[in-house]
């Protein structure tokens, strides 16, 4: 799969697994904790449109439209390529390590990686058909039970992402209002609501500690 700022691919499993047949992301990103539990009934809402394009063009693609992406070498640039919108996204990110908005030119360390996340993705695509994605606000679905995995650009961190205007406040009282079960991701520092440490971790260039908001 693509590579995004704070994915949570290298610490999934530590987080408590869904308790509902639904689970809503309502700040999408990577999606990684739905990509645990993928065949639930998964909500994704995402404010960064090129973002919800590539997870729409995702859904449609196949296996084939995979295969016949260019395998790109280093100083190459995607936007010399003949390609449609959704293809230029995907590899933008496959070429990218940890961005939130993609890369154009290719570096001789991602040209490396562009064939195992091709690789990858292949195998999730008959995984993802079923998903219901949203391009909005968080609180563009309305309140339900479910598994709420809630993933928003954090408080100290979060100025990497296109769209971090956030009003914690109003977040934090939100999430506190969500039916079910309310897991809640940040960093060490922030405040908006009672965190604990869920893990330290060497986040590729600097130790992170995860903290972690449970509500059942």
């Amino acid at each position: 799969m693509f590579s995004y700022y704070g994915s949570k691919s290298k610490i999934v499993k530590l987080y408590p697994k869904p308790m509902h047949d639904t689970i809503i992301e309502p700040f999408a990103g990577s999606a990684r904790y739905s990509l645990e539990y993928w065949d639930r009934n998964v909500v994704l809402i995402e404010k960064y449109e090129p973002l919800v394009k590539l997870w729409k063009w995702l859904q449609q693609a196949t296996g084939r439209d995979l295969d016949n992406l260019p395998r790109l070498k280093r100083g190459e640039k995607i936007s010399d390529y003949n390609l449609t919108e959704g293809e230029k996204l995907f590899l933008s990110y496959c070429v990218s390590e940890a961005t939130t908005t993609g890369r154009n030119t290719v570096t001789e360390r991602a040209s490396t990686k562009v064939d195992y996340k091709i690789k990858t993705t292949k195998d999730i695509l008959p995984r993802i058909k079923h998903w219901q994605i949203i391009n909005g606000e968080y609180f563009s679905i309305g309140n339900q039970t479910a598994t709420w995995f809630i993933d928003p650009p954090y408080q100290r961190g979060g100025k990497h992402y296109p769209m971090n205007n956030i009003d914690y406040k109003s977040l934090a009282q939100w999430c506190n209002e969500r039916q079910g079960q309310v897991l809640v991701c940040e960093n060490d520092g922030a405040d908006w609501l009672p965190f604990k440490e869920l893990k330290q971790y060497w986040g590729g260039m600097k130790r992170s500690t995860e903290v972690l908001y449970e509500k059942f």
